[in-house]
């Protein structure tokens, strides 16, 4: 895991930007996508972790293997304590042991906390 601060700069709006990397198994990319789709997202929300957004690469072979999405948090802080309260959600873990059942969907996560620059769209 990544802190990444900009050249130094200070995010004057406390809020914390999260880049997160799911590098997916063979085979499991649409798996993953509809769990996102299906629940995750819905999930995310109840733990004031807001989606900024969800990407998939165009050009293979990322596009058969890495889901990347970015979260909005109010503070490096409060993103520590969504993602738990979110591991700990019954809901959650039903979703994730059913998509599960044949195997992990995800082999390992890049994450990055960043923020943003004083002439970013995003602040």
């Amino acid at each position: 895991m990544l802190g990444l601060n900009a050249l130094g700069e200070s995010n004057p709006s406390n809020h914390v930007y999260e880049l997160r990397l799911y590098h997916v198994h063979e085979g499991k990319a649409d798996a993953l996508k509809a769990r996102f789709g299906d629940h995750t997202d819905a999930i995310f929300k109840r733990h004031n972790m807001k989606s900024i957004g969800y990407w998939v690469p165009e050009d293979a072979p990322d596009s058969q293997n890495l889901f990347v999405y970015i979260l909005e948090h109010p503070s490096r802080q409060e993103a520590e304590k969504n993602w738990a309260a979110f591991q700990a959600d019954p809901e959650w873990k039903k979703v994730k042991a059913e998509s599960e059942a044949n195997g992990p969907l995800v082999d390992h996560i890049d994450r990055y906390f960043m923020d943003s620059t004083s002439y970013s769209a995003l602040k």
